[in-house]
């Protein structure tokens, strides 16, 4: 058995708020992809990575990461909501002690913030990312759990698990706990945070 989570990157949603010529995921970053950038964090945190995506991203994410760890969601079950995507993800790696959700549009999310919240599992069932008092992600569950986020379906994702088990809000100082890639100002945001993290001397 696995002795630590597995960060299950979300990356197949439509993304239809983004109104750019390609999909939110596959602009640039730093260097990277939005979806290579989350996924490079995840893999930086050395906890066990899934991508759960479509075929129009898998190749992409295989740059990354093993083909094993892509999870290939057809389109018209992708259509079904976040719900369904996490099932498979956890499904993929069902023998984890827990997981962690990250969505794929999240590329500024730190590996220590990712180590933080795993680290809270080993004695909580449920574990977020907070930020300022604001609760961000990634989202962590305990092996516990693992009946009721295999029943997770639409697009509510795992709220109502958050909101039914003690769940426990890990403090952390990354701002990317809150950063969500939905349109072009979005993205500017990223770019301008990416850009001044890239400059010498920035923590």
């Amino acid at each position: 058995m696995q002795s630590r989570p597995t960060v299950v990157v979300l990356a197949a949603g439509k993304g239809s708020r983004f109104k750019g010529s390609t999909h939110k995921l596959e602009q640039s970053l730093g260097g990277l992809s939005v979806l290579g950038r989350t996924l490079r964090n995840a893999i930086e945190s050395h906890l066990p990575v899934v991508v759960v995506t479509t075929q129009a991203l898998a190749a992409g994410a295989a740059q990354l990461v093993a083909a094993r760890d892509v999870v290939v969601v057809p389109q018209s079950l992708a259509s079904l909501g976040m719900g369904h995507s996490i099932a498979a993800g956890i499904a993929a790696r069902a023998d984890a002690p827990g997981w962690l959700l990250l969505p794929g549009d999240m590329p500024m999310v730190r590996p220590a913030t990712m180590l933080a919240v795993a680290a809270a599992l080993e004695h909580h069932p449920v574990a977020y990312a907070q930020f300022q008092g604001r609760r961000g992600h990634p989202v962590g569950f305990a092996a516990e759990l693992y009946s009721e986020l295999m029943m997770l379906s639409g697009d509510e994702g795992a709220r109502r698990i958050v909101a039914r088990y003690p769940a426990i809000g890990v403090d952390v100082d990354d701002p990317g706990t809150l950063l969500d890639l939905d349109t072009e100002a979005d993205l500017a945001a990223m770019r301008a945070l990416a850009a001044d993290e890239a400059r010498p001397g920035a923590s």
